[in-house]
This record gives structure tokens, C-alpha cells and sequence, in this order.
């Protein structure tokens, strides 16, 4: 009887270690699962980081060019500092977050523009003074000297 009794045991042994199997694929299944997870879930983290800093940058970019609404000139100037009388010369500016432009002396009706140029024929040595202005009352003027000779 001795075999009789080995025959369960070796059973109940052989189906203990197929239960302990079965728990070790479920345990190694979720420990890769775990691992996949927590990789993407860095991936995604990464890609959160890194579309925040270029947004922030692109903010700083345009904080630098636009400012905080504040009136700016980004550019005047003339193609020709110097004419013969009769000459002409393109007179150019560039405003931001401005609503009105005047030039003085008057030459045409100015506009608010990023960039545009109008042609000037001074007859004698004459400075033209851009001023631009928003709805909050700032303004920022800049002159530009135009000699006649």
C-alpha cells in the first residue's frame, strides 16, 4: 500500500507546483505589464516636459517681440540719409501693438504696420518724427533726419 498512498501525494505535489506555476505566469505577466506601463507612462511624461518648454520659450518669444501690450517702433529708418534736391527716398517703420501712426511732417495717412514704407522728397534738410500710440494713451516717438543738399 505504501505506492497507493505515493500516488495522490505525487498528485497533490504535481498539481501544488502546477498551482505555483500558474501564480508565477500571473505574477511575471503583471510584473511586465508594470514595466510596459511605467515606460510609457515616462514616455508620456517626457513628451508633457518637453511640449511645455517649447510653449514656454515660444511665450518668452513673443513677450520679447510683443512685450505686454506696450507701444514699440521696431524699426524707422530712411534708404538714404543724404539727397540732391529733386531726389526721393523710402522712408520705412515698423510698429507693435500700436492703434494710431502719425509722421510729422505729414506725408500721407500713416497706419499701424509690422512694416511699411512710403516715398519722401524732401525739398530742404527735414526731420520726420514718427509717433505711435495705443487706446491706453502710451506712446513712443522716434525721428529720422533727412539731409537736402
Amino acid at each position: 500500500m505504501p505506492e497507493a498512498e505515493l500516488g495522490p501525494k505525487s498528485n497533490s505535489i504535481l498539481s501544488t507546483v502546477a498551482r505555483f506555476g500558474w501564480v508565477g505566469v500571473i505574477v511575471a505577466l503583471l510584473s511586465a505589464g508594470w514595466t510596459v506601463y511605467s515606460r510609457h507612462e515616462s514616455e508620456v511624461q517626457a513628451v508633457r516636459i518637453a511640449e511645455a518648454s517649447k510653449q514656454a520659450g515660444r511665450e518668452r518669444q513673443a513677450k520679447l517681440i510683443f512685450g505686454s501690450g506696450e507701444v514699440k517702433i521696431v524699426s524707422y529708418s530712411v534708404d538714404k540719409a543724404s539727397l540732391a534736391r529733386g531726389e526721393s527716398a523710402d522712408l520705412c517703420y515698423g510698429v507693435i501693438n500700436a492703434t494710431k501712426v502719425t509722421l510729422e511732417p505729414h506725408v500721407e495717412d500713416s497706419k499701424p504696420s509690422a512694416y511699411h514704407c512710403l516715398t519722401i522728397a524732401p525739398r530742404t534738410t527735414t526731420t520726420y518724427t514718427l509717433t505711435a500710440a495705443n487706446d491706453q494713451g502710451q506712446t513712443k516717438s522716434l525721428s529720422v533726419t533727412v539731409r537736402v543738399h
